[in-house]
């Protein structure tokens, strides 16, 4: 039980520093994430990963209540959503953050 409540509150601490980074506060990224970006384009970069963190967080929300849910009720199927969930939400989410180290950093690393 307390694994589900735990990718609850990791879900919604990621949903937390997206939101931090999409006002433009990018110094939890690593260095090298940031270290090309220029002063202008901190704001578009930091949106662009905030989103993309955002949207991992969610996903891992959704998928530690259905879960829990899935523990609950004894449904398995929950549980098979919940992994499709995190699947989609970590390729879109990490999408949107390598395409803005990519357009902004001029590269991933």
């Amino acid at each position: 039980m307390y694994e589900y409540i735990g990718a609850i509150v990791v879900g919604l601490m990621c949903i937390v520093i997206g939101i931090l980074n999409t006002k433009g506060n990018v110094s939890m990224l690593h260095s090298y994430h940031r270290k090309r970006v220029k002063e202008e384009d901190i704001l578009p970069f930091g949106r662009l990963v905030g989103i993309g963190m955002m949207i991992i967080g969610a996903a891992i929300t959704v998928a530690g209540v259905l879960s829990m849910i899935a523990y609950k009720t004894e449904n398995k199927t929950l549980d098979v959503v919940g992994y499709v969930i995190i699947g989609i939400g970590l390729a879109v989410g990490l999408g949107f953050a390598f395409y803005a180290m990519k357009k902004y950093n001029k590269g991933i690393f």
